[in-house]
């Protein structure tokens, strides 16, 4: 689970400042503010990570990923491709990392990692990492820190503290260029006698990119069929196209939304989730035939008695239904982005949608808390209000949810923190967060009050 992030000389954003990371962070702003930039960023990483392309330092985007960026000249700040792109983030590990020097035979623990990194483009115009720093933090104390630097001769070298690196006698030889835009050369453990534990970071960092997913804003629309062949997806994709195959796949699963509650399969909470949102009042996903391999999504909708077909509702089922899926099919430890989750949902359903992050952020399996993470763009005033409602009944901790605001009144861009209180009060509110309502309310008033003296106006002539 992400801590912290800082992302600067990315898109829009010279700094985004200090982010603090909580179950459920959210992103609020007008179009083209630039809070999608922060969840694409992560993203690249991601599939920079995934990416077979060991030399790849970034991977911008190709027709099958989630995030397109083009050039690094597209992506930098202000498109200067003199400039750098600089981040850096802290995780929780969900198990402790222990690190043995085995020269002295000393340990180091740690439970949080923390990364910084800074790229930018060679005098031959192709990317190049220019420092990486891992510190291993233990409650929140370093107990080591280790890193690649780019030498004068564009060489690198490690360096480190809290920790002696020993040198393996004989010739040195130069480093090669780090793993993607992370990971420590494999020189670097062969050159020295202690340094086996590089690549256990190399691994960690891979680990915690493989449990980040995504979902878009353009989900797929809702078809009549759906085929499976039994194979279990990673995730409801980023469009939203595995989520009946999802849904086949958990039915063996048994996931509970808190403590000691009972648990239920995945369909059966997508089918309370969606009745809560009043939505429908049923659902089911049925095989059509024990001898073929395909499924139909039947719902019972709201003052109807007969089951429909799922394009046969409102589009917003279809458009919610990836978003609960995606929330409750995840496996433990992940962390999901989303943008704009409230689409195409009316203002009572978007309300309620705040309470199903906040089951799918306390739910279990297995008997043990499953740690969902969720980052959020949204622009749905109705979702922030519910998750206010619910950190004054207490029903949720207000250090379990973190928001920002993406100020583009100010150059450069500001991504503002919003301090909630005990009471879900918000003390910062940005002014125009959601519209000018204020304005609205005095101008209709306005209106109304020159439409009446224009019509007494009218009457009193008329009686003349």
């Amino acid at each position: 689970m992400f801590k912290r992030l800082r992302i600067q000389n990315f898109k829009g954003w010279q700094d985004t400042g200090p982010i603090r990371m909580a179950p459920i962070t959210l992103f609020f702003g007008a179009n083209s503010s630039g809070k999608s930039s922060i969840g694409q960023f992560l993203m690249m990483l991601k599939q920079t990570v995934e990416s077979p392309d060991r030399k790849a330092v970034f991977h911008l985007g190709g027709k099958n990923t989630a995030v397109q960026l083009g050039s690094y000249g597209k992506m930098v700040f202000r498109r200067d491709p003199k400039k750098e792109i600089s981040f850096e983030y802290q995780w929780s590990l969900p198990n402790s990392l222990t690190i043995k020097d085995t020269i002295s035979e000393r340990s180091l623990k740690g439970n949080t990692l923390a990364f910084a990194a800074e790229v930018g483009l060679s005098d031959s115009n192709l990317l190049k990492v220019r420092r990486t720093k891992y510190q291993v933090l233990k409650e929140g104390d370093q107990s080591l820190s280790v890193g690649l630097e780019e030498g004068d001769k564009r060489n690198y070298a490690v360096s480190a503290e809290g920790y002696y690196l020993v040198r393996k006698r004989g010739r040195g030889w130069p480093l090669r260029d780090p793993v993607r835009f992370y990971g420590f050369p494999d020189e670097a453990v062969t050159y020295h006698q202690n340094a086996e534990f590089l690549q256990e970071l190399n691994l960690e960092q891979e680990l915690l990119f493989k449990s980040i997913y995504y979902l878009g804003p353009l989900r797929t629309r809702a078809d009549r069929l759906y085929t499976w062949t039994g194979i279990t997806p990673e995730s409801v994709g980023f469009a939203g196209e595995n989520t009946v195959a999802a849904i086949l796949a958990a039915r063996d699963r048994r996931i509970s939304l808190g403590h000691r509650k009972r648990t239920k399969r995945l369909e059966e909470i997508v089918s309370s989730k969606l009745e809560e949102m009043g939505l429908i009042e049923k659902f089911k996903v049925d095989s059509i035939s024990e001898q073929r391999q395909e499924y139909e999504v039947k719902v019972h909708a709201k003052g109807s008695a007969d089951w429909v077909d799922l394009p046969d509702v409102g589009f917003g089922v279809s458009q919610v239904l990836p978003v609960l899926v995606q929330c409750f099919y995840a496996p433990p430890g992940s962390i999901i982005i989303m943008e704009q989750p409230e689409i195409h949902l009316h203002p009572r359903a978007q309300s309620a949608l705040a309470d199903v992050m906040i089951d799918a952020i306390n739910s279990r399996e297995n008997g043990n808390n499953k740690n969902i993470q969720l980052v959020i763009e949204t622009h749905s005033e109705h979702f922030l209000r519910r998750l206010q409602r619910r950190i004054a009944e207490g029903v949720i901790a207000e250090e379990k949810v973190s928001a920002y605001f993406a100020n583009i009144n100010k150059f450069p861009a500001e991504l503002e923190p919003l301090r909630i209180d005990e009471y879900g009060n918000i003390q910062n509110w940005p002014e125009h967060f959601f519209g000018d309502e204020m304005g609205d309310i005095l101008a209709q008033s306005k209106a109304a009050m020159d439409k009446r003296m224009k019509q007494s106006g009218t009457e009193l002539e008329t009686s003349e």
